[in-house]
């Protein structure tokens, strides 16, 4: 199926979500990766602010480039989920929605998504201009000292994903494994 969701109601439609869904999303999402997963944890730890609320909100693992002219960004590929995956469980149990990046999940962030109803969405490694096209605004929101790892809001408009890992735990990761192993 494809679904195109806005991400003010992205929370509704997870339950409908299923592996290999593809989704075109439009709306608000914010990039953070490694060091600004580090520096949002400090933040939680202490009590402070975080750059974004966690509530229902999608996180892209990526640091987008300098944009180009007439570009809201520059090449904004996704970063191996999997480096973020000792934070991912937490911010999900805070109410994080939904996690875009490439790579398979560890078992306990599975078991967050599952908690929470939550899901994963791939994006394609290597297509980050073609993903740029889809980002029609970009602002430096947090941690900006971090240069393209600072933490951004990007509006998006019809940016395409798949459902990795839906709210059931189905991994399109071991399912897509299992599809073509030879016996």
């Amino acid at each position: 199926m494809t679904y195109e969701i806005h991400t003010a109601d992205l929370r509704s439609a997870l339950p409908q979500l299923r592996t290999g869904d593809r989704v075109l999303l439009s709306g608000t999402i914010y990039t953070s990766r490694d060091a600004a997963h580090k520096r949002i944890f400090e933040a939680l730890n202490r009590g402070a602010p975080l750059p974004y609320p966690l509530r229902d909100a999608v996180i892209y693992y990526a640091g987008p480039t300098p944009a180009q002219p007439g570009m809201a960004v520059g090449s904004c590929g996704p970063t191996t989920a999997g480096r973020m995956d000792t934070f991912a469980p937490r911010l999900l149990d805070l109410g994080l929605a939904a996690m875009i990046g490439k790579g398979d999940r560890s078992s306990s962030v599975v078991d967050a998504i599952v908690r929470n109803g939550a899901v994963y969405f791939a994006a394609v490694g290597g297509a980050g201009a073609l993903i740029a096209k889809h980002i029609t605004a970009a602002e430096v929101i947090g941690y900006e000292d971090l240069g393209c790892e600072s933490v951004k809001r990007l509006q998006v408009d019809r940016l395409p994903l798949i459902t990795a890992i839906d709210s059931t735990g189905a991994n399109l990761y071991q399912t897509g494994r299992l599809a073509y192993q030879t016996h």
